[in-house]
C-alpha cells in the first residue's frame, strides 16, 4: 500500500507537537480490521490531545482521533467483510492505539460496530463520541430507574456537542428537558434542540449546604466541580445523575446527604471502556429511539482534513456550539 496521510501526534523535548505525515501500513497499531477512513469528528478530549492542553496520549507518536467511520478495506475477522461500513469510537483510540485522523485505520475486531441500520459515515461521526456518550448517560440513568414520569432533567454544559445531543435525545424520550449553559446566545439553539427550560450559569446560586430545594429529577453533567456539587444537593428522591465531563473542575466537594437521604445516585460514563455489548445497544437505541431530531443543526460545521489543526482552540476556550465533523477521504 502507498503512503497515505495522517495526523500523528509526538512528544518531542517533553512538549507535544502535532502535524500532518505520510505513513504506512505498518506505522500504524495492531488490529485485525483494517478501515478506509470517510469521516471523524472532533471532541473536546481530541482538542486536549492534539494541543497538550491535557495529558491524553499514554505512548507516542499517535495518530489523533477518537472516532471515525469508514468502510472496511480487509478484514481477519470473520465478523466484517470488504466494503461493510462500519465506525469506530473510544476504545483507547488516540490513548494507547492510533486514532481516526488518518486514511486508514486499523482497529480490532472487538472495538467495530456494524453501521445502524439507517445511518451512513457521515451521520456517524455527526454523532460520533459525543452522541454515543450522551445516549449511553440516558441509557445507564434509564437502567437505574430514570423515567420522563420523574421529573425535569437538567442537562449541563447544553451547547456542547455532548449536551447538544443530550438535550435533543432526551426530549425526544418525551422528558421534561432542562438546558444549563454559560452562553445567553445559545438560548434559541437549545429550545430548537426540545429544551423546555434554559438556565444560564450565571443566574445560579451555588451555595454550600448539604441539601437544597430539590428542583430535578435527574441530570446529565458535563461540568464537574462546583456545578456537580450542586446538582447533588438539589436532584430530587431517587434522581440519578450521569457524571460525563470535567470542563469546569475535577474535585467534588459534597456530602453524604443527598445520597442517604435523598437515595440521590451518581453515575460514572465512561464512553471509552464500555461492554461490548453494551455499546451494541446503545448503537442500536442511537438508530431508533435515541436517535436525534435535529442533527443538521447540531453539526454546526463540517471541514475538510487539511482544516483540522486550526479547529482545536474553539473547543480549549468553550467558543465552540454543536459538532464538527472531518472529512478525512
Amino acid at each position: 500500500m502507498e503512503p497515505f496521510k495522517a495526523y500523528r501526534i509526538h512528544c518531542e523535548d517533553g512538549k507535544i507537537a502535532a502535524r500532518f505525515e505520510d505513513i504506512r501500513l505498518e506505522d500504524l497499531s495492531p488490529g485485525e480490521v483494517l478501515v478506509r477512513v470517510s469521516h471523524s469528528g472532533i471532541n473536546y478530549k481530541d482538542a486536549l490531545a492534539a494541543t497538550g492542553a491535557g495529558k491524553i496520549l499514554r505512548r507516542y507518536p499517535l495518530v489523533g482521533g477518537i472516532d471515525f467511520a469508514g468502510i472496511v478495506e480487509s478484514s481477519g475477522d470473520v465478523r466484517y467483510h470488504q466494503g461493510q461500513e462500519v465506525l469506530v469510537t473510544g476504545c483507547a483510540l488516540s490513548e494507547t492505539h492510533d486514532g481516526g485522523y488518518a486514511q486508514f485505520a486499523r482497529v480490532r475486531g472487538d472495538w467495530v460496530i456494524p453501521m445502524p441500520a439507517g445511518m451512513n459515515a457521515f451521520d456517524a461521526m455527526a454523532l460520533g463520541t459525543a452522541g454515543f456518550t450522551a445516549a449511553l448517560a440516558i441509557h445507564r440513568l434509564e437502567q437505574n430507574g430514570q423515567s420522563p414520569g420523574g421529573g425535569p432533567i437538567v442537562v449541563t454544559g447544553a451547547s456542547g456537542g455532548v449536551g447538544s445531543l443530550a438535550v435533543d435525545m432526551l426530549a425526544h424520550r418525551g422528558y421534561h428537558v432542562i438546558a444549563l449553559t454559560g452562553k445567553e446566545a445559545a438560548r434559541g439553539y437549545l429550545t430548537g434542540l426540545g429544551a423546555r427550560e434554559v438556565l444560564l450559569r450565571s443566574s445560579l446560586e451555588l451555595g454550600g449546604r448539604a441539601l437544597e430545594t430539590a428542583r430535578f429529577g435527574g441530570a446529565i453533567d458535563n461540568l464537574g466541580g462546583e456545578i456537580l456539587a450542586w446538582l447533588t444537593r438539589t436532584v430530587n428522591f431517587w434522581g440519578n445523575i450521569a457524571s460525563i465531563g470535567l470542563a469546569a473542575g475535577p474535585e467534588l466537594h459534597t456530602t453524604v446527604m443527598p445520597f442517604i437521604l435523598r437515595g440521590v445516585s451518581l453515575i460514572g460514563v465512561n464512553s471509552s471502556v464500555t461492554p461490548r455489548e453494551w455499546r451494541l445497544k446503545v448503537w442500536e437505541r442511537i438508530g431508533t429511539d435515541l436517535r436525534p431530531r435535529h442533527l443538521k443543526e447540531i453539526v454546526t460545521r463540517t471541514i475538510d482534513f487539511e482544516q483540522l489543526p486550526q479547529a482545536f482552540g474553539g473547543y480549549l476556550d468553550g467558543s465552540v456550539t454543536g459538532r464538527t465533523v472531518v472529512r478525512i477521504g
